[in-house]
């Protein structure tokens, strides 16, 4: 059933969207007090367990993060569990994707704006997530994008030409959502942007990161491509 969460996040924002509405924006701050910052797209879930735990590791690792409430159009702070999986694919198909990437948009000005960001900022997302983040990287600037296994970036790829930041893209070889050959499409597009990166993990599924899903978790791609995405943060974002 849908359920709102209890928050451990350091503070809620308020970013007002480029029609004059306003949603929650999550925030953590790390120990240090600021630094570069993470705009945290979520998965169709909205911002569950899983979210939260990735905004966590992100400030253990001195990272500012924000995760915005993109459901808030239809339902503000609605969070779904596994067992709710219809209903959250329902939240995604009456999601709007050119508003929502506006919506990233205003989030991801609103975090540059934040007085514990020092530094650059980038934008990380899973899933349904990963397509907008990819949007963010076609319509956007970033300073550096990372998307995991972004159902809709390989019917957009005629999009990456527009792309001009850093920008890592996650994958499954093994993903039933996304089939292989429309991987392979992503990659033979992306070999013509020396700005673009394209990793498979070819035994993994769909969102092998989740560790709150034992069906999908795969702890050795997961634990792979979170080396590989904050070495690529750390690089764009804070020149280390």
């Amino acid at each position: 059933m849908a359920m709102l969460c209890a928050m451990s996040e350091t503070r809620i924002e308020t970013i007002t969207a480029a029609d004059g509405g306003t949603f929650d924006g999550h925030v953590w701050v790390p120990d240090g007090g600021g630094g570069a910052g993470v705009l945290l797209l979520q998965e169709i879930f909205g911002i569950s367990r899983y979210i939260r735990d990735v905004a966590e590791r992100l400030a253990d690792d001195g990272y500012v993060v924000l995760a915005p409430d993109l459901y808030w159009r239809i339902e503000p702070g609605v969070v779904f569990d596994a067992s709710d999986l219809d209903r959250a694919r329902s939240f995604s198909q009456r999601f709007d994707w050119d508003t929502g990437v506006l919506d990233c948009g205003a989030a991801y000005m609103h975090l540059q704006g934040l007085p514990e960001i020092s530094e650059s900022c980038g934008v990380l997302g899973f899933c349904f997530g990963g397509s907008l983040a990819y949007r963010m990287a076609t319509d956007f600037e970033p300073d550096a994008v990372v998307a995991y296994y972004g159902s809709r970036v390989p019917d957009q790829v005629d999009l990456m030409g527009r792309v001009s930041c850093p920008l890592l893209m996650h994958f499954g070889g093994s993903d039933p959502f996304i089939a292989r050959e429309r991987v392979a499409r992503v990659q033979q597009e992306a070999e013509g942007h020396e700005h673009v990166e394209v990793l498979v993990e070819e035994d993994a599924g769909h969102a092998f990161d989740n560790h709150e899903s034992e069906a999908l978790y795969d702890a050795g791609a997961a634990r792979r491509a979170w080396r590989a995405t904050t070495q690529f943060l750390d690089h764009e974002l804070r020149g280390t």
